[in-house]
């Protein structure tokens, strides 16, 4: 097994835990009609995010490794935090757009790895993850655009 498997796995594990942090928060914080939309998307993310820290965990203790703790974590989502205006929908898409950029590069940078280190379990599961993160990108990405417009 590859010390950067593990690497990317746990910091994969680590990045679903913090975008369903800030998934929630969004969700919560945002006000205003045009919001509705987006929190509905961000509140069904929630579930899919967590499905995916769960896989990762799995994985990791396949490895005989296990998934970080709180006493690990490092917040990473600078962009992702609820934004003061409350009403600031286009900041919380481009928060979403950052955050699942890094996941894309994490989960592609997963997918290598894995290959490298004949892992196909580890890579099949990151080539799944990666069409969902890439799904969410394309979503949010048709939100900036009709707030763009507007």
């Amino acid at each position: 097994m590859s010390d950067e498997v593990v690497r990317l796995l746990q910091k994969a594990y680590q990045d679903e835990i913090e975008t369903v942090m800030n998934y929630l928060s969004n969700s919560i914080v945002l006000d205003g009609v045009r919001a509705e939309e987006i929190k509905e998307s961000l509140q069904q993310d929630i579930q899919e995010e967590l499905t995916h820290a769960e896989q990762l965990g799995n994985r990791l203790k396949q490895l005989d490794e296990h998934p970080p703790g709180s006493a690990a974590f490092e917040a990473t989502q600078t962009s992702l935090q609820p934004p003061e205006d409350t009403t600031d929908v286009l900041s919380v898409i481009r928060g979403v757009l950052d955050a699942e950029a890094d996941a894309i590069k994490t989960y592609r940078e997963l997918i290598n790895a894995a290959e490298a280190a004949d892992d196909p379990v580890t890579e099949d599961l990151a080539v799944t993850i990666l069409a969902d993160e890439e799904a969410h990108r394309t979503e949010f990405h048709g939100f900036e655009k009709e707030y763009q417009n507007d």
